[in-house]
């Protein structure tokens, strides 16, 4: 009798250390589409991000084109990131675009319209799917299209992985951008990658040096952006207690930047083309690569900088 019991208890026993392996292989990031786009949750089931190409039915966005990352959360799972706002509605979560394309056909596809039309200006999405996910990480590839008037000025290939590493959300992107004509992105103190954080509560700007004390950068005046650096933070003590952040990493592989951080807006924005315009020539990619941490509590300055490091040390 006492044997059979000991062969029952083995049973058990070996029957719960499979279901326990079962439950740890199935704990990994996934892909989720909706009527959206593409959502990123972490194993737990929280999401990290949407990659969203559609814009939703009920939003007041004002630009043609939306292929940005929204929502973005926190590892909490507090949102950090707006979309449409009242003040600026073609502002779009996480997005990458220009407001000042020259070439035979002028474009903006930021979505402001003052130096450039918008008029049948709109990157489309193409393709969209998840290309690896497990435990440690998930990779992301979308094929957009930048198209003018029906002609595609650029075609982007944009891989976007996400992991989660000390309490933080890591997620790196690296934008390979070919022109199909020759483009110049003209000088402006504003557009390329932006993270368009919440605007509430009170919040304070953070870089390598510590708290940034700088005056804000003019929207007319590239001279007046804030000057180059590894990182910037964005962080924010909400209305309702929490507390919540945003950090941007911008790799020494892009072209010079300066910075245009603008607290009235809660904007980040590494700009490629505040020091001057950059050319593209047509068959010659433009590759930017940046890091956003997006963090609960106040910024973890020793972690950051690690981040930071290990990001831009990378050369492939």
């Amino acid at each position: 009798m006492k044997l059979l019991l000991l062969s029952l208890f083995a049973v058990l026993a070996l029957g719960m250390v499979t279901q326990s392996l079962a439950a740890d292989a199935a704990r990994k990031f996934t892909f989720t589409p909706d009527d959206l786009g593409l959502v990123l949750k972490t194993p737990d089931g929280r999401t990290v991000f949407r990659y969203m190409t559609k814009k939703p039915a009920d939003s007041q966005l004002t630009a043609n084109s939306v292929c940005c990352l929204f929502p973005v959360n926190t590892p909490a799972g507090e949102r950090v990131v707006d979309f449409a706002p009242s003040d600026h509605r073609h502002h779009r979560g996480v997005f990458l675009a220009w407001h000042a394309i020259g070439g035979e056909i002028p474009a903006d596809f930021w979505g402001w319209g003052q130096f450039a039309p918008t008029k049948d200006r709109v990157i489309t999405n193409r393709s969209l799917k998840g290309v690896a996910a497990d435990a440690a990480h998930a990779v992301l590839e979308a094929r957009n299209d930048w198209v003018a008037e029906g002609t595609t000025l650029i075609e982007e290939t944009t891989t976007i992985s996400a992991r989660q590493e000390q309490g933080v959300n890591v997620i790196d992107f690296d934008y390979r951008l070919l022109p199909k004509c020759d483009l110049t992105l003209k000088q402006t103190a504003f557009s390329g990658f932006c993270v368009k954080s919440r605007k509430e509560g009170q919040a304070v700007y953070t870089s390598p040096q510590g708290k940034v004390t700088l005056p804000a950068p003019h929207h007319l005046k590239p001279e007046t952006d804030w000057p180059a650096a590894a990182w910037y933070d964005y962080t924010i003590a909400l209305d309702g207690g929490k507390t919540i952040g945003a950090t941007v990493v911008d790799h020494p592989g892009n072209p010079p930047s300066t910075w245009h951080n603008l607290q009235p807006i809660a904007m980040i924005n590494p700009c490629i083309v505040a020091p001057g315009p950059v050319t593209l020539k047509a068959g010659q990619p433009l590759r930017l690569r940046y890091r956003l941490i997006t963090h609960d509590g106040p910024a973890p300055l020793e972690l950051l900088k690690k981040l930071s490091d290990d990001f831009r040390s990378r050369e492939g």
